[in-house]
């Protein structure tokens, strides 16, 4: 796995060992970035289920004025740590090695530009996640949240929750769902 693009481009990351995380491929990784482009540039971007930290990395390489990487697992903490290291985003980042919904609410900003939300597949957490987030004040109007899910799954929930579905990306294992709070 490597950084696509922007200040850190090329640089390999480390991704933790074992069937705990999956991280996303350079292909579709470069797919999502190339849809977030023009979102980028200045935002607080905020990673949740963090694994590797490939995508916050990413999202930093390319513009992020800071990011917030959450992972409670400790080999994945520690993998975000020398991945932060070693592509010196260490000052434009900050690493919560806690649960996620004990970090939400730690996580003080004005505005939040965008939330990657990227739980295990089949753990449940989808649902609850969005439910905590739309009572966080960063997360307004104006700020995209995107949800990577198996190609099946229903984000119907998202609307019954407030949020409205702006685009959906379909690859052949995942997806992406972009939504903005109504």
């Amino acid at each position: 796995m490597r950084v696509i693009a922007g200040r850190a481009r090329s640089l390999k990351l480390k991704t933790p060992k074992g069937p705990d995380t999956r991280p996303t491929t350079d292909r579709i990784k470069e797919t999502l970035f190339n849809i977030l482009q023009g979102e980028l540039t200045g935002c607080v971007f905020i990673d949740l289920f963090a694994g590797s930290g490939g995508i916050g990395i990413e999202a930093l390489s390319r513009g992020a004025a800071h990011a917030y990487f959450v992972e409670n697992a400790k080999e994945a903490a520690a993998c975000i740590s020398e991945n932060l290291s070693f592509t010196k985003f260490t000052d434009s980042a900050t690493l919560l090695k806690q649960d996620v919904f004990a970090a939400l609410p730690m996580i003080h900003e004005k505005e939040a530009g965008i939330i990657f939300v990227d739980p295990p597949y089949q753990a449940g957490y989808e649902e609850k996640v969005f439910q905590v987030l739309i009572r966080q004040p960063y997360v307004t109007e104006n700020t995209l949240l995107i949800l990577e899910a198996e190609t099946g799954r229903d984000a119907g929930f998202l609307e019954k929750m407030g949020y409205q579905i702006v685009r959906e990306k379909i690859y052949r294992t995942n997806k992406h769902i972009f939504a903005k709070k109504q």
